[in-house]
């Protein structure tokens, strides 16, 4: 493609349906007479330029936008607002928690997207738009966006919390065999709460930045679209208590863990404890026997080592029955 930056670019007619646009006519646009969303691979060098020669933001709003590393945030300038949001990684060998990028520049008649890497979401709006259901202004655009880029985190929450419930099962499970392998487990929850850790410090500022937008004093949102952002802020608060449930529940099942782990540890002392107890004596009648000096009883006799083995086992019969008295056994 002769300009690879442009993903697409949507002339949206206020009744659901988007137009296709290509790179001649989005270099026309002029502010208030159409309402379009263009959509920028963040990756393409010729990204840059475009914002630099064609967008109209000045160059601190530029950067922002261009930044490398960002966190979901939401900032009110005075020709417009820059929303970054999160989204899950759904990408064909990816790691869900490995959360994506989406920075978008939202004006009144013109909303700019810019990714790295592919997001699922963008792909359901452009559907949406190709078959005459999709956004039909600037908040509903960004409304839908958020709802579907909190939609897809659900699945992958109740999915972390199954996987500790799992363990959790394991756990209190009396099956020796499924309790055989602890280092598994210990194994299996570090990852857990890693991936719960590095979702929770996306999502929870996203929900702040959603709330912000919600509360900022502009006309570009009508009541309906702020109602849908409103159930977005409440769909990703209790995301954000699950993972905080979730944090909960790990350090659990770690506490849980480490029970076990020192109770297996404390059972194994204790049986070469009690196994050292009982071949004390043994080692010492055997030693003293074993010296190499004259006078030994029953040196002579042949049925000597018969009886010393008897006198053993009777030895060992005491020891049990002694232990057994005391509770040790």
């Amino acid at each position: 493609m002769e300009h690879a930056e442009l993903v697409c670019a949507y002339r949206l007619d206020g009744t659901g349906r988007g137009q296709r646009i290509e790179w001649d006519e989005m270099i026309s646009w002029v502010p208030g007479k159409d309402l379009i969303w263009i959509h920028l691979d963040g990756t393409h060098a010729g990204t840059e330029a475009w914002f630099r020669t064609h967008s109209g933001l000045n160059t601190f709003n530029i950067d922002g936008m261009l930044a490398s590393e960002t966190r979901p945030r939401c900032t009110w300038h005075e020709d417009g607002i820059q929303l970054n949001l999160r989204g899950v990684n759904l990408n064909p060998g990816a790691v869900p928690e490995d959360l994506v990028s989406i920075r978008i520049w939202i004006e009144k008649n013109r909303v700019i997207s810019l990714k790295h890497r592919k997001l699922l979401a963008i792909n359901d709006i452009r559907e949406q738009l190709e078959s005459g259901k999709g956004p039909i202004s600037t908040g509903h655009l960004v409304a839908r966006l958020a709802s579907r880029l909190t939609d897809r985190m659900g699945p992958v929450i109740a999915e972390v919390s199954d996987k500790i419930a799992e363990l959790e099962e394991i756990l209190i499970e009396d099956d020796t065999d499924k309790q055989a392998n602890l280092r598994d487990v210990r194994h299996e929850l570090v990852g857990f709460r890693r991936s719960t850790i590095s979702l929770r410090r996306y999502i929870a500022p996203q929900r702040d930045a959603l709330h912000k937008l919600v509360e900022m004093d502009h006309d570009w949102f009508d009541e309906n679209m702020l109602g849908r952002l409103r159930e977005t802020v409440d769909q990703v608060t209790r995301i954000t208590e699950s993972l905080d449930e979730i944090r909960e529940r790990s350090a659990v099942v770690q506490d849980e863990l480490m029970n076990r782990i020192s109770q297996r540890m404390e059972r194994t002392m204790y049986v070469l404890t009690m196994v050292a107890t009982i071949m004390l004596p043994l080692g010492f009648l055997t030693g003293l026997l074993g010296i190499n000096v004259g006078g030994i009883p029953g040196a002579e006799v042949n049925w000597a080592f018969w009886a010393v083995c008897g006198g053993l086992a009777v030895v060992v019969v005491v020891e049990y029955w002694l232990f057994k008295r005391l509770k040790w056994l």
